[in-house]
């Protein structure tokens, strides 16, 4: 995981990139703050380390001359073309009964947006410093916006290991209706090379997977599935559509499209 970061920033948005900096301090990343003059296209393409960046809309992950943050505001379309009987991953949760959710693989967060607009109640679960503060930030600017803010008050940020957060609602006896998780990087799968064929990443994952290791348990998720299992009700696993069941676990029910499908697996008896 990342320890120690770059944070470019132009000298009239010094107060706003200290404030990140304090932030990611207190969560473990050493940023290393650099004034410059303009950053740009050009001033990207020189600078292609992994790094931060701040300007007037917030703050950044940039790399490879590419710049990228959860954008939710070019969501809205989508969230208003979406419906309960149109949105496959809301058959898949059965959000028509505006269910307890847990999203236990955050990513983006663009999949949490869509079940919350489409009525869950969602806690979302990210461990990684810089991307757990890019989603802070993301939500805290959809806050502002009118057609946003009473969709994301229906999602609440957690920064913590998925799996840590998961044992902790178990020894509480806590459940949920719903665990929802997408793996980062299905592609290391038995049929990697088929999955290798689909389309290419957009830029935003591309930047995401620079951010994050391509090892450990959070990646293909093994370990969350079971986990998840002893709290929820229903686990729904998203899947590229050719890629093997998660933890070798056959689901009970799938819902199937072109690209990805999503794997169910309901539990009769879950913690008392």
């Amino acid at each position: 995981m990342v320890s120690d970061i770059r944070l470019f920033v132009e000298p009239e948005f010094q107060e706003k990139a200290q404030h990140y900096s304090a932030v990611l301090s207190g969560r473990g990343v050493q940023v290393n703050l650099s004034v410059v003059e303009k950053i740009n296209a050009r001033f990207l393409r020189l600078n292609p380390e992994l790094g931060l960046c701040v300007d007037q809309a917030g703050l950044w992950l940039c790399a490879d001359g590419m710049k990228m943050q959860p954008d939710w505001k070019a969501e809205i379309p989508r969230l208003k073309r979406s419906s309960i009987k149109s949105e496959m991953i809301a058959r898949a949760c059965n959000l028509g009964e505006k269910p307890s959710l847990i999203d236990a693989t955050a990513g983006l967060g663009h999949d949490s947006l869509l079940m919350a607009h489409l009525g869950a109640q969602v806690t979302l679960v990210e461990r990684h410093p810089i991307l757990f503060t890019l989603l802070e930030d993301t939500q805290k600017n959809a806050e502002k916006d009118s057609f946003l803010s009473p969709i994301v008050a229906r999602i609440h940020l957690v920064f913590s290991d998925s799996a840590d957060y998961l044992k902790q609602q178990a020894h509480q006896h806590n459940t949920v209706d719903v665990v929802y998780l997408d793996p980062m990087f299905p592609q290391r799968d038995q049929n990697q090379q088929a999955i290798k064929k689909q389309a290419q990443v957009k830029k935003q994952m591309q930047l995401l997977h620079l951010l994050l290791p391509e090892d450990g348990e959070m990646d293909l998720g093994n370990n969350l599935l079971i986990l998840a299992q002893k709290i929820a009700k229903r686990v729904v696993v998203k899947r590229p559509r050719l890629a093997v069941f998660l933890a070798e676990q056959e689901p009970q029910h799938q819902w199937s499209g072109d690209a990805c499908r999503f794997d169910a697996y309901f539990q009769q008896h879950v913690i008392e």
